[in-house]
């Protein structure tokens, strides 16, 4: 039996005479303070340079205070378990060997984990190991439990955060006598502006390239719509830390970069020696149209710069992995020996149902697998069948998880089954290019946090403000670039 959905409120009620010129100001703020994508419109002279506001709510959205600050309380803790399970990589290899044999995205990246180990444990050795997670672990508020529970952890191109910080500030001006009823003190601070670069950069210095003119690369996609939200963090560290930036695709380093087999410094096509490789792309097979890609990403990963992420954290942010640390005493195993129970019973709070769909673990009932597929093909509305993918638009639902599921095979062994979660339902106002609708809405939120490791010591671990994407009811993906949600923030309700 479906649980029933309770509904979020606000003080908030806005008639529809009030909500055009609220969505005029809004409009007009997003576009002088660079909360903006690219147009991409042809019909421009060059629509390289044409910008529109970024889908937007025109309220932040309700969020109960305490689970809230509890999910801002355990990042770090995550922070720590992507580090510590990226480091294991025989686990990494045994988890995920059933899906890459079914996978050849998944099978890729193991290769490529394989292939490099002999230089990352060179590096280990001589004292060189720098990493460096820009995390973001995505929950929605499940009603029936009152819970955050988590639709996934991001460790490659999390993305929107810079975009969020000034969502904040967009609907810190609409309560700033805009909106009767905003309380602005109710919108908690979001650092995400300052915490991104600052984690870049203090990699970059860990690095030791520094000094030797050394930049980071962005790694981004062709046409990327999204640019503006990645120039942002660009921006920021050339003024708060006087660092170079260089954009480019997996591509151009393929054809540019020089990797000294001696010092395994990675130059770049400029000349200029790599510090850092961010990654804004790579985590999705359409990132890898020919072998010349798989090529840089072996190189990055043969390299002495700092990777965000390297191919290790990627991995170790994959469903399959998700699935396999819910399960009874897996976590335990990641976590420091003097805290392990406490931390991993605050760990669990946040996990969703999740089940493996290896016919090996289906034929053994494995945490209950083979009864939570029988439930799901007689109730799929309940699930969500997942991929080995991000980005958003991979997931089965309904009917086509009921098919899946019935036909059954080893194919299955590259999803993972999980729980539906239900949130709340609110009502919000969704402005996108310039209109807006008022709907029944859903919300997702995500915990950023930022992780930078030299050999042994941490330098940076904590949580580094938050992302809101709302989306209407009746839709069960949540991308914004993809087109299905909108930027919101949270506010805060006690």
């Amino acid at each position: 039996m479906q649980h029933e959905v309770v509904r979020a409120t606000s003080s908030v009620q806005l008639g529809p005479a009030e909500i055009q010129p609220l969505v005029d100001d809004a409009v007009v703020f997003a576009n002088q303070h660079g909360l903006v994508v690219a147009l991409k419109d042809p019909k421009f002279v060059n629509p390289d340079y044409a910008v529109i506001h970024a889908p937007l709510s025109l309220t932040p959205v309700p969020y109960p205070r305490a689970r809230f600050e509890l999910a801002q309380q355990v990042m770090p803790l995550f922070n720590t378990l992507v580090d510590a399970v990226a480091a294991d990589e025989s686990y990494l290899e045994t988890t995920l060997r059933p899906a890459a044999a079914q996978d050849a995205f998944t099978g890729r990246l193991l290769s490529c984990l394989q292939a490099t180990r002999p230089e990352r444990q060179a590096m280990q050795a001589a004292g060189r190991e720098v990493v460096l997670g820009i995390h973001r672990s995505d929950y929605m508020l499940d009603a029936p439990s009152g819970r955050y529970l988590q639709v996934e952890l991001n460790t490659i191109a999390s993305s929107f955060g810079c975009l969020s910080a000034l969502m904040t500030r967009l609907h810190g001006y609409m309560a700033s006598g805009r909106i009767s009823g905003l309380d602005a003190s109710r919108l908690p601070p979001n650092p995400t502006l300052e915490h991104i670069p600052d984690a870049i950069a203090a990699a970059a210095a860990a690095s030791g390239h520094v000094a030797a003119g050394g930049v980071v690369v962005m790694v981004v996609q062709p046409g990327e719509r999204n640019a503006y939200d990645q120039q942002w963090i660009q921006l920021q560290l050339w003024e708060r830390h006087r660092l170079r930036t260089l954009r480019l695709t997996l591509a151009d380093i393929a054809a540019g970069g020089r990797l000294d087999p001696a010092t395994r410094t990675l130059t770049l096509p400029g000349g200029q020696p790599a510090a850092v490789f961010y990654f804004r792309a790579g985590y999705t097979p359409a990132d890898y149209p020919s072998e010349a890609e798989w090529a840089a990403r072996e190189l990055i990963e043969r390299s002495n710069a700092a990777k965000c992420p390297t191919v290790a954290y990627q991995l170790a942010g994959t469903k399959k992995v998700q699935q396999d640390l819910a399960t009874p005493g897996v976590l335990e195993r990641f976590l420091p020996p003097a805290t392990a129970a406490a931390d991993a019973a605050l760990l669990r709070e946040f996990f969703a149902g999740l089940w493996s769909l290896d016919p090996r673990d289906l034929a053994a009932d494995a945490g209950g697998a083979a009864a939570a597929v029988r439930d799901a093909v007689a109730r799929p509305e309940a699930y969500v069948l997942k991929p080995q993918r991000e980005g958003g638009g991979n997931n089965l639902y309904g009917e086509e998880l009921r098919a899946a599921l019935q036909k059954g095979g080893e194919e299955l062994s590259a999803y993972i089954l999980m729980q539906r979660i239900l949130p709340p339902v609110n009502r919000s106002v969704l402005v996108r290019n310039g209109q807006w609708q008022e709907a029944e809405t859903l919300s997702e939120l995500g915990i950023y946090g930022t992780f930078v490791r030299h050999n042994a010591a941490v330098l940076v671990n904590r949580q580094s403000g938050h992302l809101v994407r709302t989306k209407t009811a009746n839709s069960n993906e949540g991308g914004v670039a993809a087109g299905f949600a909108v930027l919101d923030s949270p506010y805060l309700v006690d």
